[in-house]
């Protein structure tokens, strides 16, 4: 039985495949990686193909201010487990958005940032937390890439298979983004708010805590939706 896939494991178009080797010293010298950093490719990364150059010359998209190009970048890893700063360097280092393909055993993960450049200094990049699929079956199938009108289109369309949020009608890629901050900061005020109430041995008190942490979660369920 073929296994089910999930939309953002993508099947790209043949002419967009640029298969090179990224060697990781290229990337070092790119983003100025430290002691740290160098230790965490050595420990975690067997091998980093540029798979893909989604580009105006390669997939017939029209550039946009902000997306010119999307990179799809295949890394091969040594652990399980792949550290962000991995990913935050590889990011620094290329001036373009990326999609990167995790592989570890078999099984294949799709991990992005929503990657745009900085408003008052457009020769630097902003990144978002990275959002990522379930790891699958690197063999299961995939869909095909999605019907846009320009690269901006496709980068959007990608990002969103990425977030597990409803997207809301209208709601534009930077704002479901900043949604999803929004969320992920008032989950962590809830469970401060939790630990406090757990804590707190007065009667009254309690009950304001407890007020405060059902109006947290009615405003994070808002927020879901």
């Amino acid at each position: 039985m073929s296994q089910p896939t999930h939309p953002a494991f993508i099947s790209y178009p043949k002419q967009a495949t640029f298969g090179r080797n990224l060697p990781k010293n290229k990337i070092y010298e790119h983003s100025g990686a430290n002691t740290r950093l160098k230790d965490l490719f050595v420990e975690q990364v067997e091998q980093i193909v540029w798979q893909y150059k989604l580009a105006p010359e390669t997939i017939n998209l029209p550039a946009k201010p902000g997306v010119p190009e999307i990179q799809v970048f295949a890394i091969q890893l040594k652990t399980p487990e792949l550290d962000l700063d991995v990913l935050r360097c590889i990011d620094g280092a290329v001036q373009f958005p990326i999609v990167f393909e995790l592989s570890f055993d078999g099984q294949t993960q799709v991990v992005a940032a929503y990657k745009r450049p900085n408003e008052s200094d457009a020769s630097r990049w902003v990144l978002s937390d990275y959002f990522a699929t379930a790891w699958r079956p690197s063999n299961a199938q995939r869909v095909a890439m999605p019907l846009v009108l320009d690269l901006s289109g496709l980068y959007e369309q990608v990002l969103q298979r990425l977030i597990s949020l409803p997207v809301r009608p209208q709601e534009s890629l930077a704002d479901l983004v900043a949604r999803v901050e929004q969320m992920a900061a008032k989950q962590r005020e809830i469970e401060k708010t939790a630990s406090k109430l757990a804590r707190e041995k007065q009667f009254n008190r309690k009950i304001e805590i407890n007020t405060t942490l059902r109006k947290l979660k009615s405003e994070l369920n808002a927020l879901g939706r």
